[in-house]
């Protein structure tokens, strides 16, 4: 899509007359496949990220969707998990009339255009409706008040989230299993960010022979800049 709007965005800066009306350039380069989900449960939501693919839950039957974790803190919940649904029906009854109602309405409408006809109107664009919203199942939250979530930085991975809070601590979380294996403390105002770096870049470097080093060669580690302190540390 990119490509394709710098090329068209190209060839219009030579040719000044654009081929199409300024109201369908918007919509020329094409739609992004989107979904959403409410995850404001545990409160108002800061900051999100979707840390991977995640089993359905034990008692639902085994399907093709997918099911998603984010994490998501706030004000209210400093950390809380959500397992996120492709689907939109939350119940049978949902699923049954969002397949029978359409339906009874086309047919109706089929009917009524056959006994009165009415007169031929100019085609309107159809105006876009929102998108419902899909399923999303909490799975834990930790409220500590006052504590709020600021920011969250999630590895590469998605294995693992750094937490920056209202307290000045920074919460190192798997996850994976949903819990806190670290904790900083005096880190106000803290940024963080996720980085690999080579181990024994001395040793591998010092060989005489050319060697490309592999992913077993790198580790990941957390940068954390306090502003506050004026220091940048890294840990492994």
């Amino acid at each position: 899509m990119l490509q394709r709007w710098f090329q068209e965005t190209h060839s219009r800066f030579w040719d000044q007359k654009p081929k199409k009306d300024s109201e369908d350039i918007g919509n020329s380069y094409g739609r992004l496949p989107y979904q959403l989900w409410n995850v404001n449960k545990y409160g108002t939501c800061v900051d999100a990220a979707i840390t991977g693919i995640m089993p359905p839950p034990l008692m639902e039957l085994q399907s093709n969707q997918r099911y998603y974790c984010a994490v998501t803190i706030g004000d209210d919940a400093v950390i809380s998990a959500f397992r996120l649904s492709e689907d939109r029906n939350r119940s049978l009854v949902g699923a049954i009339l969002s397949k029978v109602v359409p339906a009874t309405f086309s047919t109706i409408a089929s009917f009524s255009k056959m006994i009165w006809r009415s007169e031929q109107t100019p085609k309107r664009k159809s105006e876009e409706k929102p998108q419902s919203f899909a399923r999303a199942s909490p799975l834990t939250c930790l409220k500590d008040h006052p504590r709020k979530g600021e920011k969250l930085t999630l590895s590469p991975s998605g294995t693992l989230a750094a937490i920056t809070d209202s307290l000045g601590r920074i919460l190192l979380l798997d996850t994976q299993a949903l819990v806190v294996v670290r904790l900083w403390k005096g880190y106000r105002d803290a940024s963080c960010f996720f980085m690999e770096m080579l181990v024994n870049k001395e040793a591998i470097g010092s060989g005489s022979s050319y060697y490309e080093p592999g992913k077993s060669d790198y580790c990941l580690c957390l940068a954390i800049h306090a502003p506050r302190k004026g220091i940048v540390e890294r840990y492994i």
